[in-house]
């Protein structure tokens, strides 16, 4: 790991997202480039080209001195930090400076949300985690001590989660983690038996690994619900974090079908990553 992205808004929790990022810095010997997205208003954008100009320069250098003074924080102390400002909103261009700069982890703090208020406007974090090909750590609370020893992968084995599942055994090899692979079990037209189940994850991971060495590893959870499966399980085996991969469905789509992912993202406790479904 040599390269981690922090989206920074200077709020309490984006502050978390920095800190769990310098301890993954120190450990790995990686760079974080801290970035934070100046929206210009439509008010500057409408003015003539050199007072747009001026008034650019202007916000840019106010952020850039914002910024300064925000990184200057003892849990910082010997991590390269790079400052990147941009001028746009912050939701698909977060995945273009990750790709730009050639990123392996997109580290995000979120409150979480829920109701009408996640429904109709969502979090910043939930739509990076929606347009984002690099995985995305989001962090709900300060790291007293942020361990991966053991994570959950939870998934539905099914061919479009061979990538994800790949990816997310190479990230966290990397950071020294146990995988634990989980398949949720749910009433209604998904409902599978024993049989079916383990079927399917036998055809999984002979694609994925090319071998059935992890097959009895697999736990078979049945729940109401995927998240509360997940969730559940997470709480109960004392898990460090939870792995799940994205479909990174956009507008009415999304509104219609949600994503187990971004809910997941939103309402557990534990740091969850995130691996785009490709």
């Amino acid at each position: 790991m040599k390269k981690i992205i922090v989206p920074v808004d200077f709020s309490d929790h984006s502050n978390y997202a920095l800190e769990s990022a310098a301890i993954l810095a120190k450990k790995y010997d990686a760079e974080i480039l801290a970035l934070h997205m100046l929206e210009i208003s439509e008010t500057i954008l409408t003015k003539g080209e050199a007072d747009l100009q001026a008034e650019t320069v202007f916000f840019l250098k106010l952020a850039e001195q914002r910024f300064t003074d925000f990184l200057q924080q003892d849990f910082l102390k010997d991590v390269k930090v790079t400052p990147i400002v941009k001028h746009f909103k912050v939701f698909t261009e977060v995945n273009e400076v990750a790709k730009e700069h050639n990123a392996d982890l997109i580290v995000m703090g979120s409150h979480g949300s829920s109701g009408l208020k996640e429904i109709f406007i969502g979090s910043n974090t939930e739509k990076v985690v929606r347009h984002s090909d690099v995985p995305v750590l989001v962090i709900k609370n300060k790291p007293t001590n942020l361990s991966f020893e053991n994570v959950v992968f939870a998934s539905d084995f099914s061919e479009s989660t061979v990538t994800p599942y790949i990816n997310a055994t190479k990230l966290f090899d990397k950071l020294g983690a146990n995988l634990h692979l989980i398949y949720v079990n749910t009433p209604g037209d998904n409902f599978n038996s024993t049989s079916e189940m383990e079927q399917i994850v036998v055809n999984f991971l002979q694609k994925a690994d090319g071998n059935l060495d992890k097959l009895s590893e697999v736990k078979y959870i049945s729940d109401y619900t995927v998240e509360k499966g997940i969730l559940n399980h997470a709480n109960v085996s004392g898990a460090n974090a939870i792995a799940v991969a994205t479909h990174g469905r956009k507008g009415f789509t999304h509104f219609l079908a949600g994503s187990i992912s971004e809910d997941i993202a939103n309402h557990s406790s534990l740091p969850v990553v995130t691996f785009k479904i490709k």
